[in-house]
């Protein structure tokens, strides 16, 4: 008997999936356990394995295409079965492909292809207007500044899909010099242009909204005198090599100070407050497509160079889509740092079900009184974004005063 395989939910935020490679096509033969896609979530790419087994009778989501969790995705059953009531139910959209094995080939194929195409025009030509192409190997034509009309698709009826154009080089015509991200500006007239919101800005777009609007926030910023620990940092490279950067030291003392705050490290559940014994830090990590936070588990019970090491591979498999639901669930603190842009304050919006945020701010010069002295210094204003709901003002402001000790005294993050 046919069996459904559903689009699954990979993260628990995720409302929606795109296919973005298939790794068997109508008509194969599936195992329990064979790799049928990977999905794209709104923080990784995932690999997707069977939990069924049969014969890939239909494909319900193209490669590049988006579908809802727990919509149709594919179904397995015995090469030639009937399962057009379950097609039936299955409603086709924008950029869906379905493809069906009959138990009587027609005259003219073996197999029949429903194919709904986007109106919307290529962005190379207009000749291009009924281009076949899936929605990911555009997107990424695009981003290489490929010319599509030289592109042989290997999809179905010639379809340009993912692996068609992933190893080919910018196309001398169509180079990012003579075909810029920036639109030109002409004098007089009017103009635009549109993108598709991918499924990582929906989710942050939603989220940050929930949190913004039914978190009440407020907002206590210190600053901090960073001339000790910019010292103690470069002793620390010099001596062990080690390349610890400001941010790790922030995480560092952050989790310090969490163990003696558990308002911060706590939750607002509606009818309960959650605290939280174990402390795991987000550490926000700007990507192409919005903002990851992976996490650093147990961050009170590592010492630095481990901080490091786990925050510069965590940020890499951020850029490179490979993050694991294990590392980005379970935050119960988060830190966003703008200084490295020069930003000098900022204030951030708490990711829940955290009570806070750090905003970190970039290391200034100026001058400072010391010993009665006027003397250069470097200074580093934090920000703590509050949940009113479960954090008081006192409570946040402890919590700030501890963080500064810590970074002002940094020989007590070393031992």
């Amino acid at each position: 008997m046919a069996e459904v395989v559903t689009m699954p939910r990979l993260s628990d935020t995720m409302t929606d999936g795109v296919v973005a490679q298939w790794h068997k096509k109508v008509g194969d033969n599936v195992n329990e356990g064979d790799l049928l896609a990977e999905i794209e979530t709104d923080k990784a790419t995932m690999e997707f394995e069977s939990f069924q087994e049969g014969t890939l009778l239909y494909i319900g989501v193209e490669e590049g295409a988006s579908a809802p969790v727990d919509s149709i995705l594919a179904i397995l059953g015995i090469e030639g079965e009937d399962i057009q009531a379950l097609i039936n139910g299955a409603s086709l959209k924008v950029g869906i492909e379905t493809e069906v094995i009959e138990e009587k080939p027609s005259d003219n194929a073996s197999k029949s292809s429903v194919e709904v195409l986007q109106d919307s025009k290529p962005a190379v030509s207009e000749s291009t207007d009924r281009m076949k192409i899936s929605p990911l190997a555009k997107k990424i034509a695009e981003d290489k500044g490929l010319d599509l009309r030289s592109i042989k698709g290997t999809g179905d009826g010639g379809r340009i899909v993912r692996r068609d154009v992933e190893g080919l080089e910018t196309s001398p015509e169509v180079s990012q010099e003579n075909y810029p991200i920036a639109r030109e500006f002409i004098s007089g007239k009017e103009s635009y242009s549109e993108q598709n919101v991918s499924q990582m800005r929906k989710v942050i777009a939603r989220r940050l909204s929930e949190s913004k609007f039914s978190a009440p926030h407020f907002y206590l910023t210190i600053d901090v005198d960073m001339d000790k620990i910019w010292k103690e940092r470069k002793a620390l490279a010099e001596a062990t090599g080690a390349k610890v950067s400001f941010n790790d030291f922030v995480v560092k003392s952050c989790a310090m100070a969490l163990r003696n705050h558990p308002y911060v490290n706590g939750s607002w559940l509606g009818d309960k407050l959650r605290f939280n014994d174990h402390i795991h830090i987000g550490v926000a990590v700007s990507v192409e497509e919005g903002l990851l936070v992976p996490v650093v588990r147990f961050a009170d019970q590592k010492g630095l160079s481990t901080i490091s090491a786990e925050v510069r591979e965590l940020a890499d498999k951020a850029k490179t889509k490979k993050l694991q639901p294990k590392d980005w669930e379970g935050n119960t603190f988060t830190i966003s740092n703008l200084g490295m842009f020069g930003i000098e304050e900022f204030t951030a919006i708490i990711n829940p079900p955290d009570s806070c945020i750090l905003a970190i701010g970039a290391i200034r010069d100026e001058a400072v009184v010391k010993d009665g002295q006027v003397v250069a210094g470097k200074r580093m204003k934090v920000t703590l974004s509050c949940d009113h709901r479960i954090v008081d003002g006192v409570a946040g402001a402890q919590f700030l005063q501890e963080v500064k000790r810590n970074l002002e005294h940094p020989l007590s993050m070393l031992l």
